[in-house]
């Protein structure tokens, strides 16, 4: 009897089909409206039946697949352009970018991860957009590393914690210098993705203190005051004359998805003279 339910309502909608169409076959052979306004009577009236009465085959479920794949994606698209915008806004209101030109940039690669972590990254700006070698590349967070080589469209990053990646930093708020590096020093007691520091003069280094970059003439490679990150250990001093220790690099670069390259220019007023001894 449930099976009869169906038939009987496709039966009473193809009767009422049948009831309009001859309806305005009717109107129209006794001089009714124009057949340009019929027709949009027909369709407006005999369209929704033709979608209850035509079958549900297979074309219609994969055209109702591909349409939520379609919305998927497009939804999954949106949702990256507003990820993409908030970390944007991030990085131009990190102090790391304060008053730098910036060009922000996606990765787009990553090389192999090796022994010390991720050591190499491609973004999606080049020499067209004013990037060259030797450029302080950072995100929100502080710094992630220098631009090695660059393509019309693209540039390598050397990442910090790399073997080729060493910065010379200040250290606490005493400003020790150092140097902050993956090879920096023994990594046999360090966690993967951490950095070794080093000191290069006498000093003291404790657990907590930041790590800034201390800076490159014309800011290539490195502009200065860019965090680093913290020191987590120090390590015994074992005859050497300036202490070292392990340090938490301030980004996570297996989890970036937005960098900017700084654009420091080169210094053009030269710096003036003055007389010792004044009081």
């Amino acid at each position: 009897m449930r099976g009869d339910a169906p038939d009987r309502r496709r039966r009473r909608l193809v009767t009422l089909a049948v009831l309009v169409t001859c309806a305005l076959l009717l109107v129209d052979l006794v001089g009714g409206p124009g057949p340009g306004l019929l027709r949009r009577g027909a369709a407006t009236v005999l369209g929704p039946l033709e979608r209850v009465l035509a079958p549900s085959g297979r074309a219609s479920e994969d055209e109702l697949r591909r349409d939520n794949e379609r919305l998927a994606e497009q939804l999954r698209q949106a949702r990256q352009g507003e990820s993409a915008s908030a970390e944007v806004a991030a990085l131009l209101a990190a102090p790391s970018t304060a008053g730098a030109r910036v060009v922000p940039a996606r990765v787009v690669g990553v090389a192999a991860p090796g022994p010390q972590g991720v050591v190499r990254l491609t973004i999606d700006v080049g020499s067209r957009d004013g990037i060259d070698v030797d450029r302080t590349v950072v995100a929100a967070g502080g710094l992630v590393g220098r631009v090695a080589s660059v393509a019309p469209w693209t540039s390598d990053v050397l990442v910090l914690g790399g073997p080729d990646v060493v910065v010379g930093a200040r250290v606490g708020t005493a400003g020790a210098l150092a140097t902050v590096g993956g090879s920096t020093v023994s990594a046999a007691d360090r966690d993967t993705g951490e950095l070794g520091l080093t000191l290069v003069q006498t000093g003291a280094l404790a657990v907590g203190d930041e790590v800034r970059t201390l800076g490159s003439i014309d800011g290539r490679p490195f502009v200065p005051g860019v965090l680093v990150g913290t020191v987590t250990a120090v390590e015994p001093q074992r005859g050497r004359l300036a202490p070292s220790g392990t340090v938490r690099p301030a980004i996570d670069v297996g989890s970036l998805s937005v960098v900017g390259v700084l654009l420091s220019g080169p210094r053009t007023t030269p710096r003036p003279a003055v007389t010792g001894g004044a009081s």
